[in-house]
């Protein structure tokens, strides 16, 4: 067998693995697991305290509170708590103008101010917990944390307390979608949240190794003052952090596969690299719970073999991008020149079997996500699905910049948080008041 069809036969092997995985990833989108049980009517329903983290988000905020407040509910009351981390922009008029008892705004000043998201959460924790055990509410709160741009549909907290009806259940996590989709580069982050990581999102429950996102989730309180003082830390992706540690308490993460949280998604490549970046290095720095997660005796094999693969593929897939990449340029080289290279020759009918399978590797994925996309959502025309299937391999070489900066920023100690800038918004309707009950 000649060289160019040992590398032939790599690269067929490619073409049925990739996307024949990303197949089955996307069947998990029509067949999902059923929630965590009845919604079991009780005296005393759950009481739900929503986090807004917000840093000079005076362009959005306004709008995240109203929709929050606006999931309120007879069997799901809602209080929201916005942690102003320091604004110096508009923010504390912003919320200053909202007048509702349900409102409670936390201003943190310097020094003790701008640290990270996971100290403005502990902060809310702390004042949550309070509250709720002078009220002797902890058995029955609910903590959610909705990012600044975040907006939860309407009816959506009936279908994560159905979840919470399970005592194994610690946290449920929302599935999210991008609410700014006229810009493509928005509309593939889209594709990616809604469709990719839903469909992996719902194996994951089916596993028992669903993650946590930073918009969306929601855990238990006593859940939470059983992980200390300070729930969430300084990693860089505190919420995948949470997950994992809730994980290893031995109570489920669920993944509600209709309650929905839309955020803005970032439309300048700049801005994208660099959340992707900051994304990519807290994955890495959350690679050191994976002893812990070997020896964690209620952590089956399944289980175990699914977190090693999210947590270590990231850092696989960059390095097999550029070997194949650098592959099918040496095979080229050696064709056109006909030189040998490295004990590497090629020949026409190879290199361009080779390059065929190549792209069809590389585009098959995007186009089954794009149908997918049309199929479950049809909010978006054939042809925008199309356009977006065709430029999703460049979103993934995106993902493997990322991965290669985040590796480089981790050895060199760099480990400053970015925070990602909103896009300015439409004002949204005032939620309906709630009277106050003496």
């Amino acid at each position: 067998m000649t060289d160019t069809t040992q590398f032939a036969a790599f690269m067929l092997v490619l073409l049925v693995f990739w996307p024949s995985y990303n197949l089955a990833l996307a069947l998990f989108v029509w067949w999902r697991p059923k929630p965590g049980g009845p919604d079991i009517p009780s005296r005393h329903p759950l009481q739900y305290w929503i986090i807004i983290p917000a840093l000079n988000e005076e362009r959005v905020v306004a709008n995240t509170v109203r929709s929050a407040l606006a999931l309120d509910g007879a069997r799901t009351p809602v209080q929201v708590v916005v942690v102003d981390d320091g604004s110096d922009d508009g923010t504390p008029r912003v919320l200053a103008e909202i007048d509702d008892h349900r409102l409670h705004v936390l201003r943190r000043n310097p020094p003790e101010a701008r640290k990270g998201k996971g100290e403005a959460l502990n902060h809310a924790f702390a004042y949550i917990r309070d509250i709720a055990e002078e009220a002797g509410t902890v058995h029955r709160t609910i903590v959610g944390v909705i990012d600044g741009d975040g907006r939860g549909e309407p009816g959506m907290l009936s279908e994560i307390s159905a979840y919470f009806t399970h005592r194994a259940v610690g946290a449920v996590q929302c599935r999210v979608r991008i609410h700014n989709r006229t810009n493509l580069l928005a509309f593939l982050q889209d594709l990616e949240f809604s469709c990719v990581v839903d469909a992996s999102q719902s194996l994951r429950d089916v596993v028992g190794t669903v993650g946590l996102g930073g918009n969306g989730q929601f855990v238990r309180l006593r859940t939470l003052m059983g992980l200390g003082e300070a729930p969430w830390s300084a990693c860089l992706v505190e919420d995948l952090e949470l997950g994992l540690r809730v994980h290893l308490t031995g109570q489920r993460v669920r993944y509600a596969t209709h309650a929905t949280i839309t955020q803005q998604g970032l439309v300048d490549v700049h801005r994208l690299l660099r959340q992707r970046t900051r994304w990519g290095q807290g994955n890495l720095q959350c690679l050191g719970y994976v002893p812990k997660l070997i020896r964690a005796k209620h952590v089956g094999s399944v289980a175990l073999m699914e977190f090693l693969q999210y947590l270590l593929t990231p850092w696989l897939v960059a390095p097999m991008t550029l070997l194949v990449t650098a592959l099918v340029g040496v095979n080229f080289y050696a064709q056109f020149t006909g030189l040998e290279i490295a004990g590497f020759t090629a020949s026409g009918s190879n290199t361009l079997l080779a390059l065929g399978i190549w792209l069809v590797a590389l585009l098959l994925p995007g186009l089954i996500w794009g149908l997918v996309h049309r199929l479950k959502h049809g909010d978006e025309p054939l042809w925008r699905c199309l356009l977006v299937s065709l430029v999703y391999p460049l979103f993934l070489i995106l993902g493997s910049v990322s991965t290669l900066r985040a590796l480089y920023r981790h050895f060199a100690g760099r480990n400053t948080w970015a925070k990602t800038e909103r896009l300015a918004e439409r004002e949204a309707p005032a939620a309906k008041p709630v009277p106050k009950i003496a």
